[in-house]
């Protein structure tokens, strides 16, 4: 009985590690290179875990507190992944004293094969102290992005 009980959740735990795998997308060019990723589970709707990324503007100075972030699971705030394309919108506020400023993130992509997802990425920026007419518009880069999901 011992054998079977041990067998059963052997088996158990085999199926939980095939019942996932991952996205990942990442960028370098002229403005921003970033790499982002995270597991999906295949059933109960598909939820991410363990997102992580870095972005990096490279148009902004070194010095400055947007030219680089640190995503988290909690600023991944929508994806969509199907078999004809892989969406996500990523955001993080960065306060620097009263001041909220933020990055936020979006990927569009279509599948050009199997795992494959190419498109494009819109990286909006607002710099709060940088918005002299108060417009409250953020500045927005924009580029090709490549992703895989498998």
């Amino acid at each position: 009985m011992r054998m079977i009980i041990c067998m059963a959740t052997l088996l158990s735990s085999a199926s939980a590690a095939f019942a996932s795998g991952g996205i990942w997308c990442n960028v370098d060019d002229a403005a921003v290179a970033f790499d982002v990723g995270a597991g999906v589970t295949r059933g109960m709707g598909g939820p991410t875990f363990n997102f992580r990324g870095d972005l990096e503007i490279k148009a902004r100075p070194v010095d400055d507190h947007l030219r680089k972030t640190v995503f988290e699971d909690s600023n991944l705030t929508q994806y969509w992944l199907d078999g004809k394309e892989l969406r996500l919108n990523i955001y993080r506020e960065h306060q620097l004293a009263d001041t909220y400023n933020y990055v936020e993130l979006t990927i569009l992509t279509k599948t050009s094969d199997e795992g494959v997802y190419n498109g494009q990425y819109t990286l909006a920026v607002y710099d709060n102290p940088a918005d002299v007419d108060k417009d409250g518009k953020p500045v927005e880069l924009t580029g090709k992005v490549s992703c895989g999901a498998e």
